[in-house]
C-alpha cells in the first residue's frame, strides 16, 4: 500500500496541490494540507481500501484539514473565517462538478507553473519551486541532481516562497499580452532542468525525464509552436543517451557513437514535433536548435550530416539568439563542412575575447582541430586548458584520456 501512495505522490501531487492552491490561495498551506491528507490515506487506505477515485478523495480531505486547521485557530481575521465560509459552503462541488473537473484541474497546474517560474523569483528558485510543487520531486532529490545540500535546496525553496508571499505574486497565467514573455521564463526553466540532467549522463536521466514530463504538460495545457520545438528538442537529444557514455561511464563522442542505440522512438516524435513548430513559422531558438538536433540524428553517420545544412540552421539560430556558445557550436559545424583550418580560425577569433576563455568546451573544439590539423602541441595546450576547467568528471576523464594520446 505505501508504494502504491507513494508512486500516487509521485504522479498526481502536482494536479492536487495545483487544486488547493486555486481553493485556498495561499502555497504554504495548500502543501501543508495536501501531505496531511496523503499521511491519512497512508493510515486509513490499508483498512478502509482504495477509494474508486483517488485524487479527488485527496483533494475533499486535504480542503477539510484546511477547514479544521482554520477553525482551530483561536483568533483568526475576516479574510480566515470567509476562506474557512466558502470551503464550508463548497465541500461538494467536486462531487457536483466531476464532470468538468478535469479541465479545472489542468488550468491550475497552468497557473501554479506560471507561479513558479515568475520573473521575480530568482532562476535558482524557479527552478527548485517547479521541480518540488509541480513535479512532486522531494527536497533530497532535487539537492542531489545540483549538487547542493538538502538544506540549500530547502532554503531556495523557502526563498522563492517568501517572493510570492510578499510581493502578493497572483495565481493566473499571463494575460495574452505579457504571455508571450513569460513562456519565454516557463520554457528557460524546463530546458535548465533537462540540460541539468543530460550534462550527468549517466546519473541525470531522472531529472531529464522529468523536465520532459513537464515539457508534455505544458505542450498539453498550451500547445505553441515554441513548446513543441523545446519538447522536441528534449526528446531528440535524449535519445542519445544510452550511447554517450561506456558502461564504466566514460564519455562518447556524437562521431563515435554507436548509431543503433539511439532511441528511434523518441527521434520519430522529436522530428515530428520540430516539423510542426518550423510549419507555424511562428518558432524561436529552441524549434532552431531542434531542427539541429534533427539533422544529426537522421543522419547515418558524422561523415554523412548536412553539416551546410546545421552551418546554416547556426546563422538563423544567430540572428534571432546570438551568443559566443552558440557561434562556437557554428564554428564546428563550418570545419565540418569546409575544413578544420576554417572553423580554427573561428574559434581563434571567439577565444580572442572574454566570452569563452572560462569555457571548456571552447578549448576542447580549439584542440580537437590542431589534432585534425597535425599540430600536436598546439593541440596538448588547449587540452590542458580545458581539463583544468573541465567540472563533471567524465569530461575530465575524456579529455586526460586525450592527453595521454598525445604523449
Amino acid at each position: 500500500m505505501s508504494r502504491f501512495i507513494e508512486t500516487l505522490y509521485r504522479s498526481e501531487s502536482g494536479r492536487i496541490l495545483a487544486t488547493l492552491v486555486g481553493l485556498l490561495g495561499d502555497l504554504d498551506l495548500a502543501e501543508e494540507v495536501m501531505h496531511e491528507a496523503f499521511a491519512t490515506a497512508l493510515d486509513r487506505w490499508p483498512h478502509d481500501g482504495i477509494p474508486d477515485k483517488p485524487r479527488p478523495w485527496l483533494i475533499s480531505a486535504a480542503r477539510f484539514k484546511a477547514i479544521d486547521g482554520i477553525r482551530r485557530r483561536a483568533r483568526f481575521d475576516g479574510v480566515e473565517r470567509d476562506l474557512a465560509l466558502h470551503l464550508e459552503a463548497h465541500r461538494d462541488e467536486t462531487r457536483i462538478h466531476e464532470s468538468w473537473q478535469e479541465e479545472e484541474i489542468e488550468d491550475d497546474r497552468l497557473r501554479l507553473i506560471f507561479t513558479c517560474c515568475h520573473p521575480a523569483l530568482p532562476p535558482e528558485g524557479q527552478i527548485a519551486l517547479t521541480l518540488r510543487e509541480v513535479c512532486g520531486l522531494t527536497t533530497e532529490e532535487i539537492a542531489r541532481a545540483f549538487l547542493v545540500t538538502p538544506a540549500t535546496l530547502a532554503q531556495r525553496i523557502v526563498r522563492a516562497k517568501a517572493i510570492i508571499r510578499d510581493k502578493a505574486i497572483p495565481y493566473q497565467v499571463p494575460v495574452s499580452q505579457e504571455l508571450s514573455a513569460r513562456l519565454g521564463a516557463v520554457l528557460l526553466v524546463v530546458y535548465l532542468v533537462f540540460n541539468a540532467g543530460y550534462s550527468a549522463v549517466a546519473t541525470g536521466a531522472e531529472l531529464s525525464c522529468e523536465a520532459i514530463r513537464l515539457g508534455r504538460l505544458l505542450l498539453e495545457l498550451l500547445p505553441e509552436p515554441e513548446m513543441m520545438g523545446l519538447l522536441g528538442l528534449m526528446l531528440l537529444q535524449e535519445s542519445r543517451r544510452v550511447a554517450r557514455s561506456s558502461a564504466e561511464g566514460e564519455l562518447i563522442l556524437l562521431e563515435q557513437q554507436d548509431r543503433l542505440l539511439w532511441n528511434r522512438d523518441q527521434i520519430a516524435e522529436g522530428v515530428s514535433l520540430t516539423g510542426r513548430a518550423l510549419a507555424s513559422r511562428r518558432f524561436g531558438a529552441y524549434s532552431l536548435q531542434a531542427a539541429i538536433a534533427a539533422v544529426h540524428a537522421e543522419a547515418s553517420s558524422t561523415a554523412s550530416t548536412d553539416w551546410r545544412q546545421i552551418t546554416l540552421l547556426y546563422d538563423r539560430l544567430i540572428r534571432i539568439q546570438p551568443s559566443p556558445v552558440v557561434e562556437l557550436n557554428r564554428a564546428v559545424a563550418v570545419a565540418m563542412c569546409e575544413g578544420p583550418e576554417e572553423g580554427l580560425r573561428l574559434i581563434d577569433d571567439l577565444l580572442a575575447g572574454e566570452e569563452l576563455a572560462n569555457y571548456h568546451l571552447a578549448h576542447s573544439a580549439r584542440a580537437d582541430l590542431c589534432r585534425r590539423l597535425g599540430r600536436l602541441s598546439e593541440a596538448r595546450a588547449s587540452y590542458e586548458k580545458a581539463l583544468a576547467l573541465a567540472g563533471q568528471e567524465p569530461e575530465r576523464r575524456f579529455l586526460a584520456g586525450r592527453l595521454r594520446e598525445l604523449k
